[in-house]
């Protein structure tokens, strides 16, 4: 399977930032009045020296030892710095969950712990944000952990979405892009990026994750104040199993997808062939009756059976196959052979007759009518249109994204990858658990001195450091120009998206519920709704993104922030 790119982050910079942060904190200590230096006392929670930012005078440090303040200039230093560690642990467990797969290939790897390592960041912060003192504290700082969440959501699907589409244009040609080749400039309708039929299933799995908010937002829309706990419950019940479906789906897909590549390979060998048999014999395949013109199909045996034994054996059916040439495919010419050999030869006994050449050229024109591409007339010029067929199985196997000819370099030192791949992991995880409470705090608290709601804060500051990674290297990914590499950009994108939905929703209804919190969300909810809906929508029922549908992307973001201000604070839904 095609893999990123490794990004090294060195270790040290985590060093360097914790001691920039000491260096510019203006240090204060606490005297006993008329005492001495040596009279610094600890209440017993902080320690004697307290470091503050800005001169405040009382603020609650994180741990004891954190750097605190009370001003906006000084808690917005603060939302910076651990910002930037969140994003430092986002990028080791990036780092490190590829490096996994490197060593273990997909399935349990690519289907539980990658997306599940993915999320950990927002999840993290999700679940401080409702665990931080009481239950009136918790409710107010929650609407951190939902801004997070529809933060997220909305900018994968948005700005980074819409900046792959971008970067990764090529132009378009019979509404399919061609790969490396952009001469179209920025032609709205000219160029843009094609992906496979798997990014088609992701997005319509991600437009189905939004069942929970439907379910939890159902005493909202019937104006019922009883049900809301019942509804958070079951809401929470409901993202759990979908969570579980969804990393099912991820195990078995490699499986799935290589079933579907193998058929349609098959399906190519046969537009193959009878597009060879066609040009053999000019077109004159059926009689003017329409039935099969045996006449003919006898010449193309005798042909093909060089030895005239009367037998087409494996040795001329592969001689056959491997003359053709299948040069758009990466086929095994000895599994075509096999293949071909036991749909023909009824009999089992490893050659193909005369009778059983014309039924097996018979079953396959009805295959080629039954697709809807052929158009099979009797008369001179039969199956007319059977060109249109071998383009159509060319597609379906260019849709599932065959990636069989990849070069996959093997892992030179698995034991010491697999301790490397531990290690980022490790530290990415302690990051992400140690930093999240301090930048929750840093946003509340940078919320109350500049009066503007911490929703909005978290909505736009937090998903820049726990999704930077991620999104940089979509973007890389997806500047190669090539429909592989755009269609694992665009489907991690809203397998992200998915796991926002499924894995950080249950996360923050677990506190809704646990913690008996209220459930006033009615305008984020309907921003997440709308934005995968509508993005969902370009990718369910198409393979092509045209460069417009950049635009409209872009676009959705300011419109979420505004639709979420103007029914909070205008309309009052909350």
């Amino acid at each position: 399977m095609a893999t990123r790119p490794p990004r090294q982050q060195p270790l040290s910079l985590l060093s360097v930032l914790l001691s920039l942060l000491l260096l510019t904190a203006s240090a204060e200590g606490r005297l006993i009045a008329g005492g001495s230096p040596s009279d610094l006392v600890s209440d017993g929670v902080s320690p004697p020296l307290l470091l503050r930012l800005g001169g405040a005078d009382s603020c609650d440090q994180t741990y004891g030892f954190m750097p605190c303040t009370a001003t906006a200039a000084g808690n917005l230093f603060l939302i910076a710095v651990y910002g930037y560690l969140m994003y430092l642990g986002a990028t080791y467990l990036s780092n490190g969950s590829e490096l996994l797969l490197e060593i273990l290939g997909p399935g349990i790897v690519g289907g539980l712990f990658l997306p599940i390592l993915g999320a950990l960041p927002d999840a993290m912060l999700i679940l401080v944000s409702g665990l931080s003192g009481t239950t009136a504290t918790a409710q107010s700082q929650v609407s951190v952990g939902m801004g997070l969440l529809a933060g997220s959501t909305v900018m994968l699907l948005t700005v980074i979405w819409g900046t792959c589409v971008i970067v990764g244009k090529c132009d378009l040609q019979d509404s399919i892009a061609v790969d490396g080749k952009d001469t179209m400039g920025f032609s709205l309708t000219g160029s843009g990026v094609s992906n496979d039929i798997w990014t088609s299933y992701a997005a319509r799995i991600m437009a189905i994750s939004i069942i929970p908010f439907l379910v939890v937002q159902i005493p909202q829309v019937m104006h019922s104040t009883s049900g809301k706990h019942l509804a958070v419950l079951i809401a929470l019940i409901v993202s759990l199993l979908m969570l579980i479906s969804y990393c099912l789906y991820q195990v078995f897909q490699p499986w799935i997808q290589r079933r579907r590549l193998v058929y349609a390979k098959h399906k190519r060998v046969i537009s193959g062939i009878l597009r060879h048999l066609k040009m053999q014999t000019l077109g004159r395949l059926l009689g003017d009756d329409g039935k099969p013109n045996e006449e003919m199909i006898e010449k193309l045996f005798k042909k093909i059976d060089g030895n005239g034994d009367g037998y087409i054996s494996e040795t001329e059916m592969r001689a056959l196959i491997v003359g053709i040439r299948f040069d758009d495919i990466h086929l095994d010419e000895d599994e075509a052979m096999k293949k071909v050999m036991t749909e023909f030869d009824t009999s089992s006994d490893s050659q193909i007759d005369l009778p059983e050449f014309i039924a097996g050229i018979t079953k396959w024109l009805e295959v080629a009518k039954r697709s809807g591409a052929a158009s099979v007339e009797a008369g001179p010029t039969t199956i007319k249109h059977l060109d249109n067929f071998h383009l159509q199985t060319k597609r379906e196997h260019d849709l599932l994204g065959d990636q069989s000819d990849e070069v996959v370099d093997g892992v030179e030192n698995p034991k010491w990858t697999s301790i490397k791949a531990a290690s980022l992991l490790l530290v990415g995880t302690l990051i992400a658990a140690a930093f999240a409470d301090p930048l929750v705090d840093a946003v509340d608290n940078f919320s109350d001195a500049t009066s503007i709601p911490s929703f909005f804060i978290s909505f736009i500051a937090l998903p820049l450091a726990t999704n930077s990674s991620e999104s940089v290297t979509a973007i890389i990914f997806a500047s190669r120009k090539r429909l592989r590499s755009s269609s694992l950009t665009f489907s991690e994108l809203y397998g992200a998206a998915t796991m926002n939905n499924v894995l950080c929703l249950s996360v923050f209804l677990a506190l809704v519920y646990i913690r008996d919190l209220t459930w006033d969300f009615s305008a984020e909810v309907l921003v997440i709704l709308i934005v995968c809906l509508v993005m969902s929508a370009f990718a369910s029922f198409r393979t092509t993104f045209p460069l417009w549908t950049s635009l409209v992307a872009f676009l959705l973001y300011p419109f979420s922030l505004a639709l979420v201000y103007v029914l909070d604070y205008v309309v009052g839904w909350s």
